[in-house]
């Protein structure tokens, strides 16, 4: 179809193991894998886009939706991965908006974020946005953009 697959990663091992899988797998001329820092290269990328994956530091979710909403076509797709872990409280039996509890590294849970980027991608009136809740996942919203504005 001519489509390509650019993918960002910030951690050096990381992004060489994906680059040694993508060549293994053949598919290195379909995949542009960019070393880096996303809050920097995303707002950069050119676009258009037809699917957008995040799955990055939850608290820049907004920024990454602002930075590729304008690039992404009508009929497009955001999804955001890991939006409704906001915590759970055993004693009382309540959700709370907190940080994922045995996560590891910068930004990973939903924390108040996925919550709080939930209410804005719903606010937007060119997008369509739903959330997947599968058992043991911590959710996958979808935004499909009906609109240019």
């Amino acid at each position: 179809t001519g489509g390509k697959l650019i993918t960002i990663e910030i951690d050096r091992y990381t992004h060489e193991q994906a680059v040694k899988n993508f060549k293994a797998a053949g598919l290195e001329k379909y995949i542009d894998a960019r070393l880096g820092d996303a809050h920097k290269l995303v707002p950069e990328l050119l676009g258009p886009f037809d699917f957008v994956f995040c799955d990055a530091d939850k608290d820049w979710y907004k920024n990454y939706l602002d930075a590729v909403l304008p690039k992404l076509t009508v009929g497009g797709c955001f999804a955001a991965h890991n939006v409704t872990d906001y915590g759970f409280d055993q004693a009382s039996g309540s959700r709370y908006r907190g940080a994922f509890r045995g996560g590891f590294g910068r930004g990973f849970g939903a924390g108040p974020w996925g919550y709080d980027f939930l209410q804005y991608a719903r606010s937007l009136p060119n997008l369509d946005t739903k959330v997947l809740n599968l058992p043991g996942s911590h959710g996958l919203s979808v935004s499909y953009k009906i609109a240019e504005k």
